[in-house]
């Protein structure tokens, strides 16, 4: 008599793309530096002076002064414009947030004497998850006695991935942990349909010379 599959989904979150910082920076009078390395509105070094005469430089272009490397020695500031920059930044971070992606982890928990129809279930279960783009973590639970026989665990969770070979890779091969065999399977690179070829036009044939 088989056991029933013990079967189990986990789900992990991990954004694949960080979202740009909130960096807060200073800016004119907050600047209180005694000197600081002064980077013009076009990129030009104006090299080495006071915070003071930096100040004056910005406030004759009608631009600010932003402190862009304080830990700098001295700080590094540019003359800038900086509600447009921090516009440029805020349009950053919601592009970068629509280009998130979430990965997720699906874990699939089997017993060693499992039935051929719950593993089939369980196998279908996972090559959807990878078909969806989600990595897969298949578990094997040993109980009692079955600590002896962990090979078979082992040899179940072989089938599974060769099972899976033509959609997943494998990232961590089974590996015994405590009572728990598992390992890890990543879904492979989906190729894109190729375009059906366009049917070539028959060639005009010509009269031949009677």
């Amino acid at each position: 008599m088989f056991l029933r599959a013990d079967v189990f989904i986990r789900t992990f979150y991990f954004p694949e793309v960080l979202t740009i910082a909130n960096a807060v920076h200073q800016i004119n009078e907050e600047i209180l530096d005694k000197e600081v390395r002064l980077i013009g509105d076009q990129g030009e070094q104006l090299g080495i002076m006071s915070a003071q005469e930096a100040l004056k430089i910005a406030a004759e272009r009608e631009m600010d002064l932003v402190k862009i490397a304080p830990g700098s020695n001295p700080p590094v500031c540019k003359v800038m414009e900086y509600g447009k920059f921090r516009f440029e930044q805020t349009k950053k971070e919601k592009e970068a947030k629509k280009n998130q992606r979430v990965i997720e982890i699906k874990e699939i928990r089997m017993s060693p004497g499992i039935g051929e129809n719950d593993f089939n279930t369980k196998l279908k279960n996972g090559q959807k998850f990878l078909n969806d783009g989600d990595r897969v973590k298949v578990s094997v639970r040993f109980r009692g006695r079955e600590m002896a026989h962990t090979e078979i665990g082992e040899q179940l969770l072989k089938d599974f991935a060769a099972k899976c070979a033509d959609i997943a890779t494998l990232d961590k091969n089974p590996k015994l942990e405590g009572r728990n065999m598992s390992m890890f399977l990543s879904p492979k690179p989906q190729t894109p349909a190729k375009k059906p070829a366009k049917p070539k036009a028959p060639k005009s044939q010509e009269p031949k010379d009677q």
